[in-house]
């Protein structure tokens, strides 16, 4: 099988210059790193803020580019300018954070594995957006996330959740945790439904492969939260799980 032979040899080649890509562009911009340094502690909050979103956004989108990734946007009119909102996608692989970050234009951290905190250069870049690691075996350090997470919302700053907790392992969505919800209703923020289709095949789950793909992003209406309670997170997760799965 002389074809299957190529495309294997094909993807390991894109999948090594991928990865040399990433580290080489994640490291450069440490000039850029210093002087987002420098905005934070004169208080100079939106220059900072601008910044960091448009140095991550464009590391996101050669990311893409360069896996052979491309994307179809759906519904950015979607996506409030003046007022924070806490995004909740589905889960599909571990292409989905840049592609969040690189297409959709707004400053915006992430609840996140803690496992991401031990990455070195990401983890950096992944302050400066203010993520929030979790350890979901741990479930007070996971309140203690889900609180830092409300508190940030409280403060003006956007959000990302995936509230299955985990990837996808065939691209059909699992249970949305109730929990991942209470961001919302704790900082009474209204939420943005995003669905993404088709990020788990660039990477599948067990491979370090990359493969081109064509991916769907969609952005929903914005979903206000303001009848729900934290009583009511359940209904809420089961809602706004609904609209997520419609798109896919």
């Amino acid at each position: 099988n002389e074809k299957s032979v190529k495309e294997r040899e094909m993807e390991m080649l894109r999948t090594i210059i991928w990865f040399i890509y990433f580290w080489w562009t994640a490291a450069i911009p440490y000039p850029t790193l210093k002087r987002a340094n420098r905005l934070k502690e004169e208080g100079k909050n939106q220059e900072y803020a601008d910044l960091v979103e448009a140095c991550t956004r464009k590391w996101s989108l050669g990311l893409l580019k360069k896996a052979g990734v491309t994307v179809q946007v759906q519904g950015l009119e979607h996506v409030p300018k003046n007022e924070p909102v806490l995004f909740v996608s589905n889960h599909q692989g571990n292409f989905d954070i840049p592609i969040l970050i690189g297409c959709i234009p707004k400053y915006k951290g992430f609840i996140a594995k803690v496992e991401l905190e031990k990455i070195p250069i990401i983890t950096t870049w992944m302050r400066h957006l203010q993520c929030v690691f979790m350890d979901r075996s741990n479930s007070r350090q996971s309140v203690k996330s889900i609180i830092e997470g409300a508190n940030l919302l409280k403060s003006g700053h956007s959000m990302v959740v995936f509230p299955e907790g985990t990837r996808s392992m065939d691209g059909t969505m699992g249970e949305f945790k109730a929990g991942a919800l209470k961001l919302a209703t704790r900082a009474k923020v209204n939420i943005v439904p995003v669905t993404i289709s088709g990020s788990g095949k660039i990477m599948e789950k067990g491979s370090w492969l990359i493969r081109p793909q064509k991916v769907s992003l969609t952005i929903h209406p914005l979903f206000s939260t303001e009848s729900y309670k934290d009583k009511d997170t359940q209904k809420l997760a089961e809602d706004v799980e609904t609209i997520i799965k419609r798109a896919l």
